[in-house]
């Protein structure tokens, strides 16, 4: 679940600034930070643990956690789904003559990968070991 934190972070100049993003940065699920110099409040976005990132904060000063919620998901998306439900048919035909064209440069590319598959069974196999 993607969740927006705000932090108040006692960092001073530029330098502190970048130790402080990096630090949360390495941190796996983050998908966007951005730090507000004026305020001293850093956003973190993302799937992460707030004490994690407090934790991690608080080697470069007094960290407050200001705020956790969900994070606003944007209504670009909202509006991209809905383009994509209304494609004509003429769009469906060109999209599976682009796949179907990647296709067949995929099998020039790599010609010895075959697409048909073999099934061996046991009878047909007289050496092949089986526990009744």
């Amino acid at each position: 679940m993607t969740k927006k934190l705000v932090l108040k972070v006692g960092v001073h100049d530029e330098k502190s600034k970048q130790k402080a993003m990096k630090a949360v940065s390495s941190l796996a699920g983050i998908e966007s930070l951005s730090m507000d110099m004026k305020e001293k409040k850093l956003t973190v976005i993302g799937g992460v643990d707030p004490v994690k990132v407090v934790g991690k904060l608080k080697k470069f000063g007094h960290t407050e956690l200001v705020s956790v919620g969900p994070a606003k998901e944007p209504e670009k998306k909202k509006e991209e789904e809905k383009k994509v439900e209304v494609k004509t048919e003429g769009e469906k035909k060109k999209e599976s003559e682009q796949i179907d064209e990647l296709l067949q440069l995929y099998k020039k590319h790599y010609p010895h990968y075959t697409q048909y598959y073999s099934v061996h069974s046991v009878e047909d196999n007289p050496n092949a070991c089986v526990i009744c």
